[in-house]
């Protein structure tokens, strides 16, 4: 099966600016992926990278299970045990693999903008992917989060409600969700959260901003619950755990609220208790799990576009 033409930049470091047929033409391949459709082979000879310089379960892993699905060589970096350690900087340690003969690089950081810095030094035929840059992006998990939409929801995205619940200010998985959603044309796309988690940098610009969780829930169809990011977050913007579940934490009793059908989604890791019960998070319209599984399909679209294009 031949890849669709998608217009990828060089790089994936963000979805802002991706056309939409871009992201549909990566959703299709990657649900064909996802329904076992793919070339074993179609990597064979690429050495890729997974370069985190920032703890990762999920993102880590379906990246690496990704490249070696189309049979790629992965090499796994971790920081904590490599020369990092001995105050070697990200890009000479990044330049060090490209000497030895690495092609793409799968890039988690903790600074806003590493990956597009990693970008600007690397050669000619080397690819990077940004896996989650400080607060700024993480564009497969907004693909991934995009595909499982589409899944339960099929291919309109215009007639969808949305809600995105939390921590926004802090959370790089919203920016790039909202980004997506936009460009796939969601005309509905709410947000709530306590003002002191909400941006005031133009990343809710045609949202509809709510504190009221009550109220914000009223018939949508799908609701993206969000971690509370307290590794990035300054102390008092928010009174305690307690209050923020009482207040925007999602219950079974609250997702009454939504469409019959909504579906429910978080990137993880989950707070459980503080932004959703275990109730909902292990309900059957959770769809969490489904997430997981997808990110490896998406992952697996993107370093196909990006190192056989």
């Amino acid at each position: 099966m031949n890849a669709p033409h998608t217009h990828l930049p060089r790089h994936l470091l963000t979805l802002h600016d991706l056309e939409r047929g871009t992201l549909d033409a990566l959703l299709v391949r990657a649900q064909a992926f996802a329904e076992g459709h793919y070339d074993r082979r179609a990597l064979d000879g690429i050495a890729v990278c997974t370069l985190f310089f920032e703890p990762s379960t999920r993102t880590r892993m379906s990246f690496t299970l990704a490249a070696q699905r189309l049979g790629a060589d992965v090499i796994n970096f971790d920081a904590s045990t490599s020369s990092t350690r001995k105050g070697e900087t990200a890009l000479d340690t990044l330049k060090n693999l490209e000497a030895m003969g690495v092609r793409g690089f799968v890039v988690r950081h903790h600074e806003d903008g590493a990956v597009a810095g990693l970008s600007a030094h690397v050669n000619d035929g080397t690819v990077l992917v940004n896996a989650g840059d400080g607060r700024s992006a993480h564009p497969t998990q907004g693909l991934l989060d995009m595909l499982t939409l589409r899944q339960a929801k099929g291919a309109d995205f215009s007639k969808l409600k949305v809600l995105v619940v939390g921590d926004v200010k802090h959370s790089r998985v919203a920016r790039s969700d909202l980004q997506a959603l936009r460009a796939l044309g969601t005309d509905d796309i709410r947000v709530c959260g306590p003002a002191s988690l909400l941006p005031d940098d133009g990343t809710l610009q045609g949202c509809n901003v709510s504190h009221d969780l009550d109220a914000a829930l009223e018939g949508v169809d799908a609701v993206m619950m969000l971690r509370l990011q307290r590794e990035r977050m300054e102390e008092g913007l928010i009174a305690s755990l307690d209050d923020y579940h009482r207040a925007y934490g999602l219950t079974a009793s609250r997702l009454k609220r939504a469409a019959g059908d909504a579906v429910v989604m978080h990137p993880g890791p989950i707070n459980r208790g503080v932004e959703i019960t275990d109730e909902v998070a292990d309900g059957p319209q959770s769809l969490i799990l489904r997430q997981v599984s997808n990110g490896v399909a998406v992952r697996m679209a993107v370093l196909e576009a990006l190192l056989r294009g």
